[in-house]
């Protein structure tokens, strides 16, 4: 049986009919969850937590990254400058040896021409009628080694404990002159002679006593008198050259 629709458009109407989403309905009950402050307050802790991470994942990578270039760098650095370390402190254990080469030697200088001034002196200072018999060191002679008197090592404990020197007459030189002389003027100006030198100082006459030198009289005399250290300026140096064939 053939059927012909007269109606054109029923069918389609008819089809039309069916199951349908209402979009309105959906985001008016979505809209009434979105209400609910608990819901808000976990979506926005979420938002605010992956925020956070997001931030700091940023700020570690480029911490890590900064790092990593410093420590490179370092590392560098360090091998390129550690030979001129090395040197530098070879250069200075070399340098300290030289130093204390030097003051053991300048403390043994120091001391060298000592006897070899205070006689120059007492020779030069010596007026006519006037004779030496004797020339003593009075002060105690120091048994320090040179590396002591330098100050590059410490001395060694003393048994027994002894009475330690006087202040200002540690290391001071003196000596005792004993002469004699037929006219008191002129140990006056020996005297006088000796004080004036730079070399010495505190010349003092200890005692004088009237003495019988081969049938005639003479006046005995004792001296005492310390070395002191002259003004560089006074000094005259010349250069010590020697003739190598």
């Amino acid at each position: 049986m053939i059927e012909i629709n007269l109606l054109p458009g029923a069918r389609k109407k008819a089809r039309s009919k069916g199951p349908s989403v209402n979009f309105g309905e959906l985001f008016k009950d979505f809209g009434s969850r979105i209400r609910d402050p608990w819901l808000i307050a976990g979506i926005s802790g979420v938002a605010v937590g992956l925020i956070a991470i997001g931030v700091m994942w940023g700020w570690q990578s480029r911490r890590s990254s900064s790092l990593t270039e410093r420590e490179q760098k370092a590392v560098q650095d360090s091998t390129r400058y550690a030979s001129v370390i090395a040197e530098r402190l070879k250069a200075e254990a070399q340098r300290d040896s030289v130093q204390r080469q030097i003051a053991v030697i300048s403390a043994i200088d120091g001391t060298r021409l000592v006897w070899s001034h205070v006689l120059d002196e007492i020779s030069r200072a010596m007026p006519p009628y006037v004779w030496l018999r004797s020339i003593t060191q009075t002060s105690a002679i120091s048994s320090d080694p040179p590396e002591v008197q330098a100050g590059v090592a410490k001395a060694a404990p003393k048994k027994g404990g002894g009475a330690a020197a006087p202040a200002g007459e540690e290391g001071v030189l003196a000596l005792q002159v004993v002469g004699n002389t037929v006219d008191i003027q002129a140990l006056t100006r020996f005297m006088k002679a000796l004080e004036a030198s730079p070399f010495l100082q505190n010349v003092t006459l200890v005692r004088s006593d009237v003495v019988m030198q081969q049938g005639k009289e003479a006046t005995e005399f004792r001296l005492d008198m310390q070395y002191q250290k002259p003004d560089p300026s006074l000094l005259r140096t010349v250069p010590f050259t020697v003739s190598v064939r």
